[in-house]
């Protein structure tokens, strides 16, 4: 059965490839500004931000691609509630990691599946994480490992290549802080199988 991936993440495209799951890349091109803007107007918090969001990029592509499940992914950070986005700048990346330094924060990924412009699945999982408390000096030099291209498009720390020295302690799933739950997404899967 082959997924389609409705998103731009190289790593979790690597993840569905790791656990051999066929699969092609259809990027949605939704604005994530401007949804998560009108979403915090509504009082939404970081959780039903990230659902509605991986809902919303499933659904784009499964409108485009009948008969075909789509994969829809997203995962925001959460400190006290508020939500913590993607850096624009260098500049932006240091004062998000001086705000989450020794403290903890939640990573919510949730991903949602659909088929012919209907969400059939969807699940959001929420991992903790506390940061070491580390200098400035620290900080900017981690930030000097990760090319700004990687930084601007996956956040302020890659758990995958490096970004786990930051850290006093990570509660969760490595995959789904990567960006997919993926055990959840194979059971749902098999299930359709059998």
């Amino acid at each position: 059965m082959k997924i389609i991936l409705a998103s731009q993440s190289g790593v979790r495209k690597q993840i569905l490839d790791k656990y051999k799951i066929d699969n092609e890349v259809i990027i949605s091109n939704v604005d994530e500004d401007e949804v998560k803007e009108s979403l915090i107007a509504e009082g939404a918090n970081p959780s039903i931000i990230s659902k509605n969001l991986a809902e919303i990029k499933s659904i784009k592509v499964s409108n485009k691609n009948p008969n075909r499940l789509v994969l829809g992914a997203d995962s925001v950070l959460s400190l006290n509630n508020e939500l913590i986005n993607k850096p624009k700048s260098r500049e932006e990346a240091l004062l998000i990691l001086k705000k989450l330094n020794n403290s903890v924060h939640y990573l919510i990924s949730s991903v949602c599946i659909s088929k012919n412009g209907s969400m059939i699945w969807n699940y959001t999982d929420t991992s903790e994480l506390k940061m070491k408390n580390l200098t400035d000096a620290l900080l900017s030099k981690y930030l000097d490992t990760i090319e700004t291209e990687t930084l601007l498009a996956y956040g302020v720390y890659q758990i995958e290549a490096g970004g786990l020295e930051l850290f006093e302690y990570v509660k969760g799933d490595t995959d789904s802080i990567m960006g997919l739950p993926i055990k959840k997404i194979i059971d749902y899967v098999s299930q359709l199988k059998e």
